[in-house]
């Protein structure tokens, strides 16, 4: 690849752990939501994991992601980057001009694709680690003794546990359970994302300016990731629902399934269960990662010049 930069890789790394650490409390809140029962507002959720669970409530299975984010953003940001850098010369546009739309597309497609190689077992293990307190009461009932949850709450020990878990009893490939669900999330997530991103940066960037002001980034990372997250939340909802099931017991045979079964029970409102959560989640998570993504850039790029003259 013509123009390949580790930077992208390194400021990705350090700008997706800023985002963990600002939106995890409300990703916790979406992921309750959309599986558990009961909670009927996002308020009355919110008030429920506090009252139940205290502040570390909102922060179960932050562990796992916060650790993997380091190579999940490193690739998100680095193979986006370098792709729209790489048909950018490979189609000779002109280094001064906006970006191509098509290109910018490509790049986005992409990168969706490859995130969810390595961002399928992060997501499964936050969301198992995130729902295991969740009672799911009507069912547990059901099962009565049966259910191990019944005699013990917390099925999981922790993000190794629960991998090695998920392992045993479903294989390597129960690592990729709901991944048909995130490739739909993702790959148009991902044009929704990078592509209002890139052109709301050139648009509120001044014309005596050549690179975005912080508070543009910011501006224009926060719409992005609200555009972004939601329009991608019915996916998401059945994400998070293949991706819990198996806790307590297995009810979905697969994407369409889950569908099927989630509007036949609950009708389309369903489909946009923690939509305003996920958009509420979606701006200062993305503008804290664009944000800490342009100015490790900016920094790595300053450090180069100083370290040459």
């Amino acid at each position: 690849m013509g123009n390949f930069q580790m930077d992208d890789f390194v400021a990705g790394c350090l700008g997706g752990a800023s985002s963990v650490i600002v939106g995890h409390p409300l990703d916790t809140v979406k992921a309750r939501l959309q599986v558990g029962k009961g909670y009927g507002s996002t308020l009355n959720c919110i008030f429920t994991i506090y009252r139940n669970e205290h502040v570390a409530g909102f922060y179960k299975g932050m562990s796992f992601p916060l650790a993997s984010i380091s190579v999940y953003n490193s690739v998100v940001f680095g193979v986006f980057s370098n792709t729209q850098r790489f048909i950018s010369e490979h189609w000779n546009r002109s280094p001064g001009n906006s970006p191509y739309l098509l290109d910018l597309t490509i790049a986005s497609m992409l990168t969706g694709f490859i995130s969810v190689g390595i961002g399928g077992p992060v997501d499964l293990v936050k969301i198992r680690l995130q729902m295991q307190t969740e009672p799911l009461i009507s069912e547990i009932k059901s099962i009565k003794d049966k259910s191990p949850f019944h005699q013990n709450p917390t099925v999981y020990k922790g993000p190794i546990h629960c991998l090695t878990s998920i392992i045993k009893q479903d294989g390597f490939v129960g690592m990729y359970r709901g991944a048909g669900a995130m490739i739909l999330r993702d790959v148009p997530g991902y044009c929704l994302y990078f592509i209002p991103y890139t052109y709301l940066c050139e648009w509120l960037t001044e014309d005596c300016h050549t690179a975005p002001s912080a508070s543009s980034v910011w501006i224009a990372g926060g719409i992005a990731g609200a555009i972004s997250w939601g329009t991608a939340t019915p996916m998401d909802v059945v994400k998070s629902r293949l991706q819990a099931d198996g806790v307590h017991s297995e009810k979905y045979k697969g994407v369409t399934d889950c569908i099927v079964q989630s509007y036949n029970k609950e009708g389309l409102k369903v489909f946009f269960r923690g939509i305003s959560v996920n958009t509420m989640r979606g701006v200062p998570m993305s503008a804290a990662m664009f944000l800490t993504y342009e100015l490790s850039l900016k920094a790595m790029k300053k450090a180069k010049v100083e370290s040459d003259t």
